[in-house]
């Protein structure tokens, strides 16, 4: 049987040290303190946190010993709070900002994704991949630079659409298994129910040519006995086995980054990918002390006014008394003079500079770690910049960042070349389409623009240089446009030029139209500075 017999530890006692660290990771994306509390409560690395829980543990035995146990529980998250005392730990949300930030740099600008030699298949899938697409490629980037990877599924419904679509797995709710370092089947699961009593989870495995869905009824740690699909509403529509008619999985899975350093020796781990924050998540937890130290000093340095017992005035027997700050003017009072009428005013005082430079240095290190550069955050290197910066120059202070998109652009277009076609394949066994699935080109936006007006003096250099065609200088102007806009243009171009000047000589650098004399503003260079079109 493809689904796993009940009676199994669940996740797979295989994947503990996984489970944990992908509970901690969640917790950090998060950005929930609630979830890194729980995450470090129990003071064993990550397994403070269990979804199907409902009885949180706050303080724990482990967070008072000693050992290795008690260093993980004494964590600034796994310090216990005391009792009466309102919880003051304030969480940067660091983790989530990174991942957004990775997902931006990825796809803020959609890809381009062709079939080459094939108008039918193309006109198709641009039907298939619209904008819902790249709104899936950016929360699945999200996902996997938090998570360390994601798994994006091929989906079908005849009862709700007539074409496929794609779907992000997260890795917590993931079982992969792997041939070399290839996915060989993936069992995606969730909890159904749960109660103090019984957990109810659905298990949804892939295998080439098959998918098969089974409900479990068990307990936190165990997966229990499989029960009718039809006993929840959840999966009462799913069937059992769904044959998929195809020789590979509809699942791809991209890592975030690799090598994972810490479960490269775990044969069932090692392809997994690693998070952003891998390695860092000492510093975050660190930076959220600082920050909370901060804002402690901002709330005991508020001015605190002491006075004489004789000063507070009285709410009647048994109710105490109070002093009113707001009151003008008080009654003789027979008191001591200490040359501030009896009053007492302490402020205390607030390290501001120093907490900023902490945190400061704290931030910068993290994001040097997970391959960024300060400038991608809008943190400042110090020099002060008035003037509107060119492309190459913000190239060159982000050069950290671009970097890491690159090496990151390495994982993500195979493996999105291999959901494509997957998708072509489903869309023609499914929906009797006619395409002719094929591996398709897939070129990733640029992330830094050239500056209009530098592009439209470019040009107008050029012209009156005549050392560049039409066509170049088209190309230059809109280099997001196909052969036939450019051919277009070039010929609208042409005949306003002979329009203009009927008697203009065609000259050497042109090729395929007259110039006029050097020092006449280039129409192109008009078009690129008004209209603030071109990209680098």
């Amino acid at each position: 049987m493809p689904l796993p017999s009940g009676d199994t530890v669940w996740p797979p006692a295989s994947l503990a040290l996984v489970t944990e660290r992908l509970n901690a990771w969640s917790a950090w994306y998060s950005g929930n303190p609630d979830e890194l509390e729980y995450a470090y409560s129990l003071g064993h690395y990550g397994l403070g946190y269990d979804a199907t829980s409902q009885a949180r543990i706050y303080n724990h035995p482990a967070q008072y010993r000693g050992g290795v146990v008690g260093r993980l529980a004494r964590w600034y998250w796994g310090e216990p709070v005391s009792v009466n005392q309102r919880r003051s730990k304030l969480h940067v949300p660091l983790a989530g900002d990174i991942a957004t930030a990775s997902a931006d740099m990825l796809f803020a600008e959609p890809p381009t994704i062709n079939t080459p030699d094939d108008e039918k298949t193309q006109a198709r899938l641009d039907v298939l991949i619209d904008d819902g697409v790249q709104a899936k490629l950016l929360e699945a980037a999200d996902t996997a630079a938090g998570l360390g990877g994601v798994y994006l599924r091929v989906c079908w419904d005849l009862d709700i659409a007539d074409r496929p679509w794609i779907t992000a797995m997260h890795a917590d709710g993931a079982v992969p298994e792997w041939q070399w370092d290839t996915l060989k089947a993936v069992t995606f699961w969730r909890v159904i129910f749960a109660d103090e009593k019984q957990v109810v989870r659905h298990l949804e495995r892939h295998e080439k040519g098959f998918i098969y869905n089974g409900l479990y009824q068990g307990t936190r740690e165990n997966l229990g006995k499989l029960i009718d699909l039809a006993a929840y509403p959840e999966t009462a529509g799913l069937e059992p086995e769904i044959p998929t008619g195809l020789d590979r999985l509809v699942v791809t899975y991209v890592p975030n980054m690799k090598p994972n350093k810490l479960w490269r020796n775990i044969p069932s781990a090692a392809p997994l990918g690693r998070a952003d924050i891998g390695g860092s998540e000492g510093l975050l937890d660190a930076l959220d002390e600082t920050w909370s130290s901060w804002m402690r000093d901002i709330r005991i340095g508020k001015g605190r006014v002491m006075v004489p017992e004789t000063m507070l005035e009285s709410l009647g027997a048994g109710k105490g008394s109070r002093f009113d700050a707001e009151r003008e003017v008080f009654m003789g009072l027979n008191m001591l003079d200490t040359g501030s009428g009896g009053l007492t005013v302490n402020q205390f005082a607030i390290r501001v500079q120093e907490h900023k430079d902490t945190v400061t240095e704290q931030i910068q290190t993290i994001l040097r770690a997970a391959g960024y550069s300060s400038q991608t955050f809008g943190i400042s290197d110090g020099k002060n910049r008035m003037n509107a910066q060119t492309a190459k120059e913000v190239a060159a202070q982000e050069r950290r960042s671009l970097i890491t998109r690159d090496k990151k652009i390495k994982y993500w277009r195979p493996a999105l070349q291999e959901l494509i076609e997957t998708l072509l394949m489903v869309d023609r066994n499914v929906f009797q389409s006619g395409v002719t699935p094929v591996r398709p080109d897939i070129t990733f936006g640029e992330t830094v623009q050239e500056d209009p007006s530098t592009i439209a003096q470019t040009v107008q250099l050029l012209y009156a240089a005549e050392s560049a065609s039409t066509r170049v200088r088209v190309e230059m102007v809109h280099p997001d446009w196909d052969q036939e806009q450019i051919d277009e243009e070039v010929e609208r171009i042409q005949a306003e030029q002979q329009a203009a000047s009927p008697l203009s000589v065609p000259g050497p650098a042109d090729g395929m139209g007259g110039l006029p004399g050097p020092g006449t503003p280039d129409p192109l260079a008009m078009d690129a500075q008004m209209n603030g079109s071109g990209g680098y």
